[in-house]
């Protein structure tokens, strides 16, 4: 069964694309098409029941695939244009944000100017039907959500709406339109000279949202600058190649891409950037891969500025999207990512489906990465920066900083809290019975002042004990700070938006007080080790690690439709 899965995905592959990738081998493809060919033909004259070629097909070419690396994919035709949606800066749906609780889709944020804010759609209300069809239960998933809310512009949708506590549902007719989706998630000044930008994924309109937000800090008079790309998983590569213009002097290499049919291509910069020096700092953690290493690495080997937190994801091979005419496509591994200094950004990985791979940042937490600079085990050679600094090749991109998380307040009860999504239940349901109280508050700082005084981690931990998770008073209170940082900053998100949750994130988060502490100590631009040695000599401080509390996810929970 399985050599005949992989026939059918042979001949599949080998019609589309036997001319583009047959160049010094044509007899052999053609042979190899052709015998192909005559096995569908014989399982379908000849086998002894009826044969669903299209199904196998479906079937077989993810297997197929997975077995060249972990990042060639097979897309459906269905799926497809959804995997390209947080990529083209734009949609067509209904104009919602969505989370999913207890089999029903809760409207977390109505989108301003949108198709259901024009309706009349409030956030939290719950969708409970989709043109009279029930729109609940346990299989309800957010793939699905999103392909039944979403459609062309001008389509309408109608929507049953539960609202508030009364139970009675209401129908709302939306009309769908193009809705506009941003990478840039935070803008903001951290202090009075320093400006943050936080870049979610490298989209296609990005680098114009990032133009847009740099004018807005220049107007508020910032003079250094701290780009988050933590938990930034990446997107095109030209995309970061024109951010990384914006802050290299010219003629200096960003990336290079090279493979077996793929010349190398190298990406420098024109020197026409006009954030060329000033202070810089980067910020980086597991969960940053593919174009925000390559964002990371520019700056890191030109020494152009300092890159602070953990050892990046390690995605460094390039994919190139080839379509197929049912409309699904293949995304085909056809290069890898080399930094400036040569070093290639992917980390080791087997042919076929490597396991270890996938486990690969659950080995690093275990291995104690995430906790100790010296358990970060560098496999590839040395390498060297632009003013001759040692970074190391073998995958990812170690910071110049390292911030390593502080688990000493992390007990079993908040483990539990945040992993059963109790505590995100809380502050939704918390959200939901609170709503006109909260909306009197228009910003972060008045809204955290409010809550404060709820006294809301006791309201939780009753909350949480009437939902089967046993309250723990000594743990409690040994977690409590973690447990009102983690309600707090949900209710602030659910309230407000994306910046007022950063915003709250970044004011206790050590990571972004570290990165202000390099800026204003002027060391944003790195030395030598010896240059640093001397400093140190002299009475200045050289940084090396700085607890770190793994409060929040820092990437959005909720999806768009």
């Amino acid at each position: 069964m399985w050599l005949a899965l992989s026939c059918i995905v042979g001949i599949v592959i080998g019609s589309f694309y036997g001319i583009q990738f047959s160049q010094g081998r044509p007899s052999i493809i053609k042979a190899g098409a052709n015998k192909l060919s005559n096995l569908l033909t014989g399982l379908d004259q000849y086998y002894v029941d009826s044969v669903d070629v299209t199904g196998l097909v479906e079937k077989a070419i993810p297997i197929i695939l997975g077995e060249l690396d972990p990042h060639s994919v097979y897309i459906s035709a269905d799926d497809a244009e959804l995997a390209e949606d947080d990529l083209r800066g734009s949609f067509s749906g209904v104009g919602i944000e969505f989370i999913i609780r207890n089999d029903t889709l809760r409207v977390q944020n109505v989108i301003s100017g949108g198709p259901s804010e024009r309706a009349g759609l409030l956030a939290g209300d719950k969708i409970v039907t989709v043109d009279d069809s029930v729109f609940t239960g346990e299989d309800l998933t957010n793939e699905i959500a999103m392909h039944t809310l979403k459609g062309p512009k001008g389509t309408q949708v109608r929507l049953g709406i539960v609202r508030g506590l009364d139970g009675q549902k209401k129908e709302f007719t939306v009309t769908r339109d193009v809705i506009e989706t941003h990478s840039i998630s935070a803008a903001y000044m951290l202090d009075e000279t320093t400006g943050y930008v936080k870049i979610k994924n490298f989209a296609e309109n990005t680098y114009e949202e990032l133009i847009i937000a740099l004018a807005q800090l220049s107007m508020d008079g910032f003079q250094q600058l701290v780009i988050d790309l933590r938990g930034n998983t990446g997107g095109y590569l030209q995309t970061a190649v024109n951010i990384a213009q914006q802050f290299l002097p010219r003629n200096r290499l960003i990336v290079y891409t090279e493979g077996l049919h793929s010349s190398r291509e190298n990406y420098r910069s024109n020197g026409r950037g006009s954030y060329q020096y000033m202070p810089l700092v980067v910020l980086i953690d597991e969960g940053s891969a593919s174009a925000s290493e390559i964002l990371a690495g520019a700056i890191q080997d030109n020494d152009r500025g300092t890159i602070i937190g953990r050892r990046s994801f390690g995605k460094g091979l390039v994919q190139q999207p080839i379509p197929f005419t049912d409309g699904s496509l293949m995304r085909l591994t056809i290069a890898r990512y080399y930094s400036p200094s040569g070093r290639c950004i992917q980390k080791p990985y087997t042919s076929g489906m490597d396991r270890d791979y996938e486990e690969d940042l659950l080995m690093r937490y275990q291995n104690g990465e995430f906790f100790s600079q010296d358990s970060i085990h560098h496999t590839g050679p040395e390498f060297y920066t632009h003013i001759g600094r040692t970074v190391y090749g073998g995958g990812g991109i170690t910071p110049d900083i390292f911030v390593p998380q502080d688990t000493a307040n992390y007990t079993s009860y908040y483990k539990e809290a945040l992993m059963s999504g109790l505590m995100l239940q809380f502050c939704y349901e918390y959200t939901d019975q609170n709503r006109q109280k909260l909306k009197e508050f228009t910003d972060e700082a008045s809204l955290v002042k409010y809550i404060k005084k709820q006294n809301i981690v006791e309201k939780f931990a009753q909350y949480a004990d009437g939902q089967g998770l046993r309250r723990r008073n000594l743990m409690i209170q040994q977690s409590h700070e973690l447990l009102e940082q983690f309600i707090f900053s949900r209710l602030v998100y659910n309230m407000l938006d994306e910046q007022s949750w950063m915003q709250y994130l970044n004011s206790h988060d050590p990571v972004v007080k570290e990165a202000l502490r390099v800026l204003k100590e002027g060391k944003a631009f790195p030395k030598l080790e010896e240059e640093d040695n001397e400093a140190t000599s002299n009475g200045g401080p050289v940084a090396k690690a700085f607890d770190y509390h793994p409060t929040h996810q820092r990437t959005s929970l909720v999806a768009k439709a």
